[in-house]
């Protein structure tokens, strides 16, 4: 699992519910209907990416978020249920900061399947952050 995947299944799983309730709502396909095109959630990922880097405290923040991720799996390995809980609610924290548009992407990617050519957009649009924490 790569970096950025793990940073995105961890951080939807701490965001907070009020959170993806006041999320803007991405197309979705009705039932019946062909498969939505993936440039609305492309778009998305981008505008995401864009809020994000232009801002060094969202950087930031996104990065933090990254390093919590780690500090969760080393948790779940030790069974250290307390450490996951306080983990996951500074998560929570953090990703409130990054805005509804980050909440609703998160939401969006967990709608589909992560093998999908939609998931791999999003994911490589967020790897573009993830090298900006390489810094």
């Amino acid at each position: 699992m790569t970096f950025t995947r793990i940073v995105l299944a961890l951080a939807f799983l701490a965001l907070p519910v009020c959170a993806l309730a006041q999320a803007p709502k991405l197309p979705k396909a009705s039932k019946g209907a062909k498969a939505a095109p993936v440039a609305p959630v492309t778009n998305a990922a981008a505008a995401v990416v864009k809020t994000i880097s232009g801002d060094k405290a969202k950087i930031q923040t996104y990065c933090d978020i990254g390093k919590l991720g780690s500090q969760i799996e080393d948790a779940e390995q030790k069974k250290d249920m307390n450490k996951i809980d306080e983990l996951n609610k500074k998560m929570d924290e953090m990703a409130t900061k990054l805005g509804p548009q980050y909440a609703a992407l998160l939401a969006r990617l967990e709608e589909v399947d992560p093998d999908s050519k939609e998931a791999l957009e999003i994911g490589s649009a967020l790897e573009t952050l993830d090298k900006l924490c390489a810094k």
